[in-house]
């Protein structure tokens, strides 16, 4: 089946040995003690697999029931946008619910609160995070049926969907909440220059959210950008891969022009993706079936484009479980614009009034920065879990 980005494109790129960096997690393909190894055969190579395989794909869908009052039972050919967020929506509640050393385990019944995920993304109004629930809350940005859609209005979208799902249910249990949270520039972007996320504003959010119960609720940060004209300015390109070293990391919405997809990972200039461009019929997931076939949610086959051929208008996702993980985040995302000559990605300030960007580098140890862009330093899988606790989750 041809590709969206042309040749269909597997394994490792040019035979790297690079290490690759997997939504926070690095992984060797080269083994220290016996450099001869192929880096595919490698036990790094073999534990990226298993990650990037457990990762949720979510792809175009035919056979669902009519969207609102139009004709359509399929997304084919303009859902892209839609479906790239909805995998990396996914991914923030694999953090949230199961924590990012899960992977899919091949025997049955599946884990409840895999399946509880998975319903989300159903292909109807019963599930929370559908297409059809996403058409419904976007209407405001120009959201439509067979209409494609930019990263700023999916980001908007999202934030919708979850304030109006939070109306319905309540906060009834401060143990379950996940919020959404753009990142935007001055009065709302429309001025330019780089998004500035506020820590008085995201502590204000985390308050109100929980009507004052709580300090801290888990956040899903949601940072759309524009990062060139009709080519992504290159001076971009180390930074956005740096992203990736974080533990917060979510990926990016992004692809080419008219194609979204969502890059989970890097490996020097190439990006692997999760490709939402198949076509699938519609799996009905029910929550209290859980030998249910789950395998049109996966992906086997590695796919990779060079970074620098993203369109620039693009998101990045970050999610922070908890206070200390917010500080981390920072702390690494301070040192980035650092190392930005000038052009971040976006800023951290402390208040609204503060003429310059926090201090947090002072703060930063061996084990907390981000790696320098020309090379990153290597931990192991799993280890960037950080022990962090499992929660009940809901939609904010």
């Amino acid at each position: 089946m041809r590709r969206i980005f042309g040749i269909n494109k597997t394994g490792i790129p040019n035979g790297s040995k690079s290490d690759i960096w997997l939504l926070g997690v690095c992984y060797k393909v080269v083994q220290d003690d016996d450099p001869s190894i192929e880096p595919t055969q490698s036990e790094g190579f073999s534990a990226f697999v298993d990650d990037f395989s457990s990762r949720i794909l979510v792809t175009y869908r035919k056979g669902f029931p009519p969207i609102g009052d139009s004709k359509y039972t399929s997304d084919v050919n303009w859902g892209c946008m839609l479906r790239s967020s909805q995998m990396l929506v996914a991914q923030a509640l694999l953090l949230h619910r199961l924590g990012r050393s899960w992977r899919k385990s091949l025997d049955k019944p599946h884990d409840q609160k895999y399946v509880d995920i998975l319903h989300l993304f159903g292909d109807s109004e019963e599930s929370a995070c559908s297409i059809h629930n996403l058409l419904q809350a976007g209407k405001t940005y120009g959201l439509s049926p067979g209409s494609w859609v930019g990263p700023y209005a999916m980001c908007r979208t999202w934030e919708t969907l979850a304030r109006s799902k939070r109306e319905e249910t309540g906060n009834a249990d401060m143990s379950s909440l996940m919020s959404f949270y753009v990142v935007s520039g001055d009065e709302d972007g429309e001025r330019g220059g780089a998004p500035v996320l506020c820590v008085e504003d995201i502590v204000r959010h985390c308050s109100d959210l929980s009507n004052g119960e709580v300090d801290w609720i888990p956040v899903l940060f949601l940072v759309p950008l524009v990062l060139g004209l009709d080519k992504i300015n290159s001076r971009y390109l180390p930074l956005l891969a740096a992203t990736f070293s974080f533990p917060q990391s979510l990926g990016i919405l992004g692809g080419r022009p008219g194609a979204s997809t969502y890059i989970v990972g890097v490996q020097d200039d190439q990006a692997f993706y999760l490709d939402p461009h198949e076509v699938q019929p519609v799996v009905d997931i029910k929550t209290d079936k859980l030998d249910i076939d789950t395998s049109s949610y996966h992906c086997n086959t590695l796919r990779h484009f060079p970074l620098d051929s993203i369109d620039p208008s693009l998101a990045i996702g970050f999610y922070c479980r908890d206070k200390s993980d917010f500080d981390d985040f920072c702390i690494r995302a301070s040192k980035l614009v650092d190392q930005s000559n000038g052009a971040p990605l976006f800023t951290i300030t402390e208040t609204r009034s503060s003429p310059t960007a926090v201090e947090y580098n002072d703060r930063v140890t061996s084990n907390s920065g981000v790696p320098e862009l020309d090379s990153f330093d290597a931990v192991g899988p799993g280890e960037s879990d950080g022990g962090r606790p499992e929660d009940e989750w809901q939609l904010l």
